[in-house]
């Protein structure tokens, strides 16, 4: 089933060639038809004079500057980051990046020492943290552990986030210029805003597991391919293979696709059902083939994940009921040039899920385009797709400019399997990439309007400008984070700390204060720490709902409080015996403090009431608390 046998009749379609999507071949090479014809020869030279010779513009020329253009525009909105990688990080929130950067120093302890990829106790110590429902990005930082322990994992994550947009918009630009249509523009057009939509964007400075979307369009393809597909078990060995990778890249993102591919097909089914008959078989046993293999493939990992240690079920209250706004797909994002930070308050959940935010234009440009293409089967079933999926993203609370309006359809399929793990905003990276695909249609059926040719340009040039100026990327916002100590790097903490024990970072680690796992990132994870920021059950009950960090913690959370108010706590007797508790289960060696921490002096003053004074070494105080928490000796 491909587009090309969806079209409408040709009395009532658009001027545009059908092209059987299942071979790159029906397309005319270079870009015209008769690809094989030699150019016609310009005007003789006079005699006597010499003509300026430009290189010729092949398509190879062509591909080598689109794809440069990607990544310099990818360059261009990391700039900020790339500066000074270990220093900076994106403003507002930063817990993410830090993350991010202890699954690559994991991915290094992997490669290096065999080390158990699905689940880890360098960090929540004692109880650990399930990596496979944490997307630790194994099929990225695997590739990158090089990279990790030549420049550590700061600069491995601006390269992934730098890749992944460029990467992204370039698997775009190949699959459309290769498969869907004639027009090298239309599908730069279309891979340039796949890669750099605002969604894209808003998430490029937390999650590069998220934009790192380069492996979707050729799921895509495959999936369209093996509708009609004349060697089905060899085409459904392929998908296996690249949903395999996907996996360990993202598994919501792999969800999202699979649901797309879903409703698009069953969009183009309802249209022209007889395509059924045609497709059912070939789709049957690719499908089992790929079901067979990916499932044998990833069967102990999803084990790991639905039923290993700390595994859980469903996501923390915190985020299940994350929803776009309606009134977000018609905003600009926050970093676009037509972007304003303060206009999108309230219209996402927060500055790293911009799913949404087109803009004016470029939504009246997406209704206008499927209105003009409307008789074709392939652009009503990607607005169909759209459509249903920004429903989706709506969340369980439908509203208009914050004010809530009523109830979404999500309100009745977030409990159900897998979806309880989908963060519904998200839901909107889907319509995006709709939206991105009728531009690429728009661009390249516009060639065959009646028009002059300067004429055609003009309109084109101006309705591109018109629906991607606005939402322009421009660069990361981002703010300085303090270096890790040099008695980190130094490697001075040795001298205290055992393989079984841990290093306590003050304030403990937790989802707003991560720079101790960034500590532990900077020397691979060389110590345990205990707390961090993850999905875990509740109370460390394997199988329970999940939430974001561990156990509760009672030092943990009056350090937090001291650290937060810059207020010193006078603790009481229970206070006190409960943080030793806490002390003894995480095993701890030492407890270190910046001495340049915010709020350092009342947070030192609280913890030394709990162990005695402390010692400044280097850039930290350190209080080593081996001999105090040893067990007492029996009679």
């Amino acid at each position: 089933m491909t587009p090309a046998d969806t079209r409408a009749d040709p009395a009532t379609e658009a001027p545009s060639e059908p092209v059987d999507l299942n071979s790159a071949s029906a397309f005319p090479r270079n870009g015209v038809a008769g690809g094989d014809r030699k150019p016609a020869p310009g005007p003789a030279t006079a005699p006597g004079r010499r003509r300026l010779r430009l290189p010729p513009w092949t398509p190879r020329r062509q591909h080598l500057v689109v794809v440069g253009g990607f990544l310099l525009t990818a360059l261009w909105v990391t700039s900020q980051i790339w500066v000074d990688p270990a220093g900076r990080v994106a403003a507002l929130y930063s817990s993410d990046p830090a993350q991010v950067q202890f699954f690559l120093a994991h991915s290094v302890r992997v490669v290096l020492h065999g080390e158990f990829p699905f689940f880890t106790e360098q960090f929540n110590y004692p109880d650990g943290v399930n990596l496979m429902a944490n997307t630790a990005i194994l099929a990225l930082g695997i590739p990158m552990v090089p990279v990790t322990l030549l420049f550590g994992p700061a600069v491995t994550f601006v390269l992934l986030v730098t890749l992944g947009l460029a990467g992204t918009a370039t698997a775009w630009y190949v699959v459309l210029s290769r498969h869907l249509v004639r027009s090298r523009l239309a599908a730069a057009v279309g891979g340039w805003f796949c890669g750099f939509s605002p969604a894209m964007l808003s998430h490029a400075n937390w999650h590069p597991n998220i934009i790192s979307q380069f492996l979707l369009p050729f799921i895509v393809w495959r999936v369209l391919v093996i509708t009609r597909s004349q060697r089905p078990y060899r085409d459904g060995l392929l998908l296996a293979l690249l949903v395999t990778v996907q996996a360990f890249i993202n598994e919501e993102i792999l969800l999202f696709t699979a649901m797309a591919c879903g409703v698009f097909l069953a969009a183009v089914l309802v249209q022209r059902p007889q395509l059924w008959w045609e497709a059912w078989r070939p789709l049957a046993k690719a499908l089992a083939t790929c079901t067979a293999v990916a499932g044998a493939l990833l069967a102990y990992p999803l084990y790991v994940q639905f039923a290993g240690p700390m595994a859980y079920h469903g996501l923390s209250d915190a985020v299940r009921d994350y929803g776009n706004d309606i009134a977000a797909f018609v905003a600009p994002g926050s970093p676009t040039l037509g972007g304003d930070d303060a206009a999108n308050t309230g219209l996402a959940p927060n500055y790293s899920e911009e799913n949404a935010f087109f803009g004016w234009s470029l939504s009246l440009i997406a209704v206008g385009i499927v209105a003009w293409l409307r008789h074709d089967v392939v652009v009503r079933a990607l607005a169909a797709t759209g459509v249903f999926f920004a429903v989706l993203s709506l969340g369980e609370r439908i509203s208009w400019w914050d004010q809530e309006i009523g109830v979404g359809p999500w309100e009745w399929l977030v409990r159900l399997p897998l979806l309880d793990a989908v963060v519904p905003t998200r839901f909107g990276l889907i319509t995006t990439v709709t939206v991105g695909l009728l531009l690429t249609l728009a661009v390249d059926r516009s060639r065959g309007l009646p028009l002059p040719r300067r004429t055609l340009r003009l309109r084109t040039a101006a309705g591109l400008v018109l629906a991607l100026l606005p939402i322009a990327p421009m660069p990361l916002a981002v703010t300085s984070r303090p270096p890790v100590p040099e008695f980190i790097t130094a490697d001075r903490w040795r001298g205290y700390v055992a393989e079984d024990q841990t290093l306590v970072p003050i304030p403990v680690p937790s989802m707003g204060n991560t720079h101790g796992m960034r500590w532990a990132a900077a020397v691979n994870l060389d110590f345990k720490i205990p707390g961090g920021y993850f999905l875990a059950p509740r109370n460390a009950n394997t199988g329970d709902p999940g939430r974001f960090g561990g156990r509760p913690s009672g030092l943990g959370e009056l350090l937090s409080e001291v650290a937060k108010t810059g207020r010193t706590l006078q603790l009481d007797d229970r206070q006190q015996r409960r943080a030793l508790d806490d002390l003894r289960h995480w095993r701890a060696a030492i407890l270190v403090l910046p001495v340049d921490q915010h709020h350092a002096e009342p947070l030192r003053l609280t913890v030394e009431q709990l162990v005695g004074p402390g010692k400044r070494e280097l850039d930290v105080w350190v209080w080593d608390v081996r001999a105090l928490l040893e067990p007492a000796p029996t009679a």
